[in-house]
């Protein structure tokens, strides 16, 4: 499918949107506010969506994590959109540009040694199947806050080395739980996972969670190009 751990691309369009839907209305509001419901597969939790978490929740209120003992390492399934690409991590170098006052382009080493995060949470995939990762990497909003952002900015785009494309909303990025990740179960992250850097976030399905990341450009307005399913007719992805 695309440089995430899910594919839905093997199901029939109708049938892929029937999944969306039910997973969709798996929203609760408990008096701790939006809670996370359990999905079509059991125990499966339905990550944040945007839509809701700007009605209902403050956008920086974090997601339960889970305990180092409860990952499940042989639960990711390994999948891509076209192939793996090839990487020399010598020659990397991450861009950050658009609305920004100081554009960026940052090898891995410098990467590196920013302050590292980590975070054990579940990675949904949209086809009905999770697994529970610890991923650690940058905080986004610490890279973000680096190239300084326009005051109108309200979207970013990702891009990445085998062609994929995703957008999310800005308060999703910010997020303090969302992190270009560089490790995964406490190992550097594998070329099969999205290394050397891959988005890592509880608030998105995985599709949104794009591996082999080499680009991000904030923008004021989307484009018409919203994202690469997106684009193709799943109408129900935008805002997820």
């Amino acid at each position: 499918m695309s440089p995430t751990d899910d594919t839905p691309d093997s199901l029939p369009r109708r049938s892929f949107l029937r999944i969306a839907g039910l997973t969709g209305a798996g929203w609760i509001v408990g008096t701790a506010g939006l809670t996370l419901a359990e999905g079509l597969a059991g125990k499966l939790f339905m990550p944040v969506n945007d839509r809701l978490d700007a009605l209902l929740l403050n956008p920086q209120k974090l997601i339960p994590e889970f305990p180092v003992s409860a990952i499940e390492p042989a639960a990711l399934i390994e999948n891509t959109f076209r192939f793996v690409p090839r990487i020399d991590p010598g020659v990397f170098r991450l861009t950050v540009d658009g609305a920004v006052n100081k554009p960026l382009s940052l090898d891995l080493t410098t990467l590196q040694q920013m302050p590292l995060t980590s975070m054990v949470v579940r990675h949904v995939c949209v086809e009905g199947w999770a697994a529970i990762v610890q991923w650690g990497g940058i905080r986004l909003s610490d890279l973000i806050a680096l190239a300084q952002p326009k005051a109108d900015v309200r979207y970013v785009y990702f891009q990445s080395a085998d062609g994929y494309y995703e957008s999310w909303d800005l308060a999703s990025v910010l997020h303090p739980q969302t992190m270009l990740a560089y490790q995964m179960n406490g190992a550097p992250l594998p070329a099969k996972n999205g290394a050397p850097l891959r988005l890592a976030s509880p608030l998105k399905l995985g599709y949104k969670l794009s591996k082999w990341v080499t680009g991000i450009t904030l923008v004021s307005e989307l484009s018409q190009q919203r994202g690469y399913w997106e684009d193709l007719g799943y109408e129900w992805f935008a805002g997820l």
